[in-house]
Parts: structure tokens; sequence; C-alpha cells
């Protein structure tokens, strides 16, 4: 019979990853070894050394200290309110208080190359550059909290030595701070100095360029008291060009546009446009006039009883036609007078273009040719104003360098020795050692986690590997043959025994291994246990030590390993021969046997096949133990050929990449794979797992459990009664054969 597939089992959706407090607290349980070691070494560390090291005194000197800005004002009167200091100039001076020009002065005037030559066995003494270096780090230099005080702090293993060092820095700062600023102000004049006479060459030079270039270019006197050349015609004269261009323009527009519009129209149209466009011609309004009475008379004659040759209807013809005659020179005359003025207009507006264009070429070539004078006039007058403020500033600069300069640089409070150390702090060492012990410890359990990419968590197998786990092993299980049917440890297997029942679909699969990434994960003492626990149930069970290179079934049983698979596989003997009875009622064994050299592909034989179908026919259960599937071949031989395969994972140690390609190799073969079975659970630091073992190992070992527990689930001294929990439901028994 052909084993299940995969596609037969239940499906499962992987939990969402959610990590939670109780996770970080379960890595600190686990981990615990190491956080202690790690927290005792740097607790410890830091004490000792704290208690080894030399007492350190410390001393310090309070200065206030001023900008560069004089006690009495140069005009006159007293400062009595300064400026708060720049915070740039106060780090600028801190800089300036830890200089060389300082510390070197500070070591000379204390001889400390000697001083420290003799405390640090130096008989010839120590370099100037030692002693700076030395002098550097023991003073430091900070500002007073929320004031513009500073704070020189000395420090030595002598009390007197720091105060000494603290004071005689703020001196020395003190006098080279003033007389740094006499040196600048004196060496400021003489350069301002220098300066004020390459201006008053500078002027000169103007000057006499300014003059040769007027006596060129002919600048009168009154264009040489202006800054800027002067123009030909004044602004008036401009703006009236400008008008009478702009006016002879719009009159040159109009009368274009009425000459286009009338010349455009027909006779008849033109006498009536005519008085509308000229308004003022009252003698081509009389003729108008005069014309349409002329037609009304000949149309009243012509209506009477007069013919058309009648003399008065004759000359009321003639009269009419030499109106119209005089009409239509009029009209004539009117469009050349229109014409005439058009081109007035025109020529009068081409005489004040020209006259605005010369204007300006004149203007633009006056400008042109006298520029380069009040060029170098207004460079003059540039030049000037610098010679002044120049001066100016030398005068200021000579009166603040001999005014009075004490508030620079005050000491508020000298520095007194002090007889308490201030270092070590042992409270706050010790502290410390503790705080950073206790976190360098837990840093390095969560990165040790962090490396460690075995299976930890039941979410870390469903997660990676999507499938469900079965059942979880707690550590130190042993044969359960031996620890009897109420061994706490037999629990655990009965809750896989059940979850194993209720995840195969069929009745009808009956033959199971359990396979491991590598070996040692615990998968011979799952199969057995599995095996035991089925058979205390009432089943007829079969365990086939089918794991080849390695047997250990036999071991378990202390019974020989000399007869068994290979031999029936082999057919050197009958299946009867070699299958052995145990101690456990409803469970028998076959053994291994040995493997010849030559045969290592048995599994993978006709003959397997045909056992495997046996043997399904005889029990109601058949186990077969395996090898690792990872480096050897008959596990995955076995995984497709019996119906249902378990995968057993031991707790932490194994990387997932290694059991997720187990679990692939199972699935790539065909194989049916029911679930996962984690195995080794340390139940006592990992309170995840509690409730899948710990709860039974307390129940069992507080003796709370009476009872023997057996296929029938018979209590000592009582009836008979049937457990109608899930997990030992009744199985129903086949026949052996």
């Amino acid at each position: 019979m052909e084993p299940i597939r995969t596609d037969e089992t239940k499906a499962f959706a992987a939990p969402e990853t959610k990590l939670h407090f109780l996770d970080y607290w379960r890595i600190i349980r686990i981990r615990k070894t190491v956080i202690l070691a790690v927290f005792l070494l740097v607790s410890l560390t830091s004490t000792v050394v704290t208690y080894l090291l030399k007492p350190g005194y410390r001393a310090k000197v309070i200065i206030s200290i001023e900008q560069d800005l004089v006690d009495v004002d140069p005009k006159g009167g007293s400062l009595m309110f300064r400026p708060p200091a720049d915070p740039f100039f106060i780090q600028t001076e801190f800089q300036r208080i830890q200089s060389k020009p300082v510390l070197h002065r500070v070591i000379d005037e204390l001889n400390l190359t000697k001083e420290w030559g003799a405390k640090f066995n130096q008989p010839g003494g120590i370099s100037k550059e030692i002693a700076y270096r030395i002098l550097k780090g023991a003073v430091r230099v900070d500002q007073v909290h929320n004031t513009s005080l500073v704070e020189i702090q000395g420090y030595s293993d002598d009390k007197d030595e720091a105060a000494n060092l603290a004071n005689k820095v703020a001196e020395v700062y003190k006098e080279v701070r003033g007389s740094a600023r006499s040196q600048v102000k004196s060496n400021g004049i003489v350069n301002l100095r220098q300066q004020l006479v390459e201006k008053e060459q500078a002027v000169t030079n103007r000057v006499m360029k300014v003059n040769e270039l007027r006596v060129q270019l002919k600048i009168t006197d009154s264009e040489a008291a202006s800054s800027q050349p002067t123009p030909t015609i004044d602004q008036e004269t401009l703006r009236l060009l400008n008008s009478s261009l702009l006016e002879a323009e719009r009159s040159f527009s109009a009368a274009t546009n009425l000459y286009s519009k009338l010349r455009g129209l027909t006779p008849e149209t033109l006498k009536k446009a005519a008085p509308l466009a000229v308004p003022g011609d009252t003698g081509l309004a009389e003729l108008i006039s005069e014309e349409n009475r002329a037609r009304q008379r000949l149309t009243n004659l012509l209506a009477g009883p007069l013919g058309p040759n009648h003399p008065d209807v004759t000359q009321v013809r003639e009269t009419l036609k030499e109106v119209q005659r005089q009409l239509d020179d009029r009209l004539i005359f009117m469009m050349i007078g229109l014409e005439l003025r058009m081109q007035t207009e025109r020529a009068n507006m081409d005489t004040y273009s020209a006259r605005l264009v010369e204007a300006k070429r004149q203007d633009s070539e006056n400008f042109a040719k006298t520029r380069p004078y009040y060029e170098a006039k207004e460079d003059l007058a540039q030049i000037k104003f610098q010679r002044d403020k120049l001066a100016q500033s030398i005068d200021n600069a000579q009166v603040e360098l001999n005014a009075p300069t004490a508030g620079i640089v005050q000491v508020i409070e000298p520095a007194e020795a002090d007889s308490t150390p201030y270092k070590p702090n042992k409270k706050l060492n010790i502290s410390l050692g503790i705080a950073f012990g206790l976190l360098v410890g837990v840093g390095l359990a969560f990165f040790i986690e962090y490396l460690d990419t075995s299976v930890k968590t039941i979410d870390d197998v469903e997660r990676a590997l999507q499938a469900a786990v079965l059942g979880v092993i707690p550590q130190n299980v042993g044969v359960l043959i031996e620890e009897g049917p109420d061994s706490p440890h037999a629990e655990a297997y009965r809750v896989l025994r059940t979850n194993v029942l209720f995840s195969r679909k069929d009745p009808k699969l009956n033959s199971l291994t359990v396979v491991s990434g590598g070996a040692g994960e615990g998968k011979s003492t799952t199969i057995f246990n599995l095996a035991t626990v089925f058979a205390q149930n009432g089943q007829r069970v079969l365990v086939v030590d089918s794991d080849l290179r390695r047997p250990s079934l036999h071991k378990y049983l202390q019974i020989s390993n000399a007869i068994g698979l290979t031999n029936y596989l082999l057919k050197q003997n009958t299946i009867e021969e070699v299958i052995q009875t145990t101690s456990q009622p409803n469970m028998d064994f076959m053994p291994s046997g040995r493997l010849p050299s030559s045969s290592l592909g048995i599994l993978s034989s006709m003959q397997m096949k045909e056992l495997i179908r046996d043997v399904k026919r005889r029990y109601d259960f058949v186990f077969f133990d395996s090898p690792p599937i990872m480096g050897v071949s008959d596990a995955s031989i076995l995984a497709s050929e019996v119906d249902m395969v378990l995968q057993v994972i031991q707790y932490r140690r194994y990387p997932q990449p290694m059991t997720i390609r187990a679990k692939q190799m199972i699935e790539k073969v065909g194989g049916n794979l029911l679930g996962i079975v984690l195995n080794n659970i340390n139940v006592s630091q990992d309170e995840n797992y509690y409730y899948y073992s710990g709860y039974y190992y307390d129940y069992y070992s507080k003796g709370e459990y009476t009872g023997e527990y057996t296929s029938g689930s018979k209590k000592k001294g009582g009836d008979k009664t049937a457990d109608k929990s899930g997990a030992d439901a009744k199985i129903e028994i086949k026949s052996k054969f």
C-alpha cells in the first residue's frame, strides 16, 4: 500500500512573530550564567581597581574674564555697564589659558622641570615639553554654570601642588592677557599709521589726476562743481520735445486714418460721410443741401403735368448737373487737402523726432567725453573718506591704549588646598562597575542569542518550517520501559501520541518513522518511547530498528542484534525468525541485524517494500527508526515508503537552516510530514514549555497521582474505568495477521 503524502495532512498557518516581554526574560534566564559571570568579573574588577588607584586632589580658582574694553570711555566718563561675554570669546580664552605661552611661563616660574624630575625619579629633571604635557593634563578650564565666570582647576596627588598650579595659571594668564592686549594695540597703531601714509599719497595722486583731466577736457567751473556731467538741454526742454513729438505722432496717425478711410468710399458714400469727416467745411454742406433741393424740385416737376422736355424741367435738370459738378470738385479738393494735411503732420513728426535724437546724441557724447573726469573725481572722494576714517581709528586706538584696563581679568576666588581627595570616587566607581557589568552581561547574552540560529521556541519552528509542533519532550528522558508507565516523562509522549492520531487523516495510516537533520537529536529515543506509549494503550506495536549504520534500539531492550532486518532483506531468515518479543506487552521488536559492507542500499530494495506492507497488516502500528536524513540516504528512503513522518529537532543544538533543509528533503521524496517534535527542552529554564510537560512532571513528582497508568487505565485497588479523554481515546485494535 502506498503511503499517503503531505497533501493529505492538515493545513497549517504560521503564527505571526510578536516579541513579548517574556521573550526577553526567557533569554535572560537561559543565559543567566553568562550574565552572572560577566557581571561578577566587571564588578570585582572595578572594585579592585578603585581601591588600588592612588588618591588625587583638586583645587580651583575662579576668575572673571571680560572682553578687551577699557575702564574709562575714551570720549570721557566711566563705563558703568559692560556687555555680556560672547560664548565664542569664552571658548577662545579657554584655549589661550591652556596654550604654551601661558603654561611655559608657569613651568618656568614654578621650576616644574626639576620639581617633577625629582617626583618621577629623574635626577636631571624632565624636559619642558614633557612638563608641558603633564601640566596641560593637570589643568582644566570650565565655565561656571549660568555665569560668565571661569573656573581653573588644578589636579595633583599633592593637595598643595594642586592649589599652586591653579593659582599660578590664573596669575600668569592675567599678566599675559594684559601684555598681549598692549602689544596688539601698539602693533595695530603702527600698522594703521603706515596705511595712513599710503592713503595720503594716494589722495595726492588722485588730486593731480583730476586736475589734469579738467584741463584736458576743458571742464568749466560750473561743470566741475557737479558730481555728474551737465546735460546740453535742461529737463523742461527735453520734456517739451517729448510732448510735442507725441502730439505730432497722434495728429499724423489721425490724419492717416481719416484719409485712408475716406479714400476707399464710393462717391455717394463719400458725399454722406464728408460732412461728418470735415465738420468745419460749410461750403460742402451747402452744396450737398442745394443738390438735395434740386433733386426734390425735379422730382416734383416730373410728377406734375409737365413733360420731361418742358423748359422748367430742363432748367432744373441743368441746375442739378451744375451743383453735382461743383460738389464732385469740392470732394476732390477735400481729399487733396486731407492728403496735404497728412504729409504736413508727418513732416512735423519727423522734425520733432530728429531734434530729440540730436539732443540725446549730444548728451551722450558729452557724457562719454567728461566721464573719465567725474570717475577720477569720485575715486578721489572715496580715497579721502578712507583716509579720514583711518586717521580717526588711529586716534581712538591711541586713546584706548592709554586708558586703564585693570578689570579685564580679575581673580574672584583664589584656590585653596583641599584635604579631601576627589578621586577615586569609590561609591560612584563601584556603582558604575555594577551597572556596566550588568549591562555588558545582558548585552552579551542577547548578542550570543542573536548569533544562535538554532531552534529555541515553538514559534521559531512554526515560523521557519511552516509545520505544526506535535510534541515537546523535556530533558533527561529515559526509556519508558525502564521507568514504567507512572514515569513523569510518559505524559509528554502520550500527548505526542494523541496529536499523531488526530493529525492523520486516514485510520489506515499505521506506519511511522522519525527523522532528524543531524545526529544526537533524540530520534531513536523518541521513536522507541512513542511506540511504548502506543503499546501501553493497548495497540499491537512493532518497532523496527532500520538505522543500519548505528543501531541502538537493541541496547534499550538488552537483546542481541545478531539477527534482524538485514537478515530478512537478504532472505537469510523469515520474518517470524527476526521479530522478537519484549518485556512490554503488545510491543514486538525487529533488530537491525548486521549490515554487510556490500549491501549499503538494501533499504531501497523491493524486499523492504514487501516487509513494510506485511508488517502493516500484522500490527496496529509499525515504527521505523532511521539515521539522520542529512548524511545518509536510508532516512529519505524510509520517509518515502512509510505512511507518516515525524521530524525531531533538538532544542538549541543545530542551526535553523539545517532543520529547514531536513524538512525540504522529506517533502522532496514525498514523505507525509505530520509535524515536528521538539526534544530535550529545559523546562526549568524556559517557562514557555511549562504547560507542555512541566505541569505533568510536577503532578507526578508530588505524588498527586496514585494510579497505575496501563492500557486499560485501571487504578490500584479500584474498579476498571474507561478513560474518556481525547489523548487516551480507545483505538480499535486489529488482529496481528
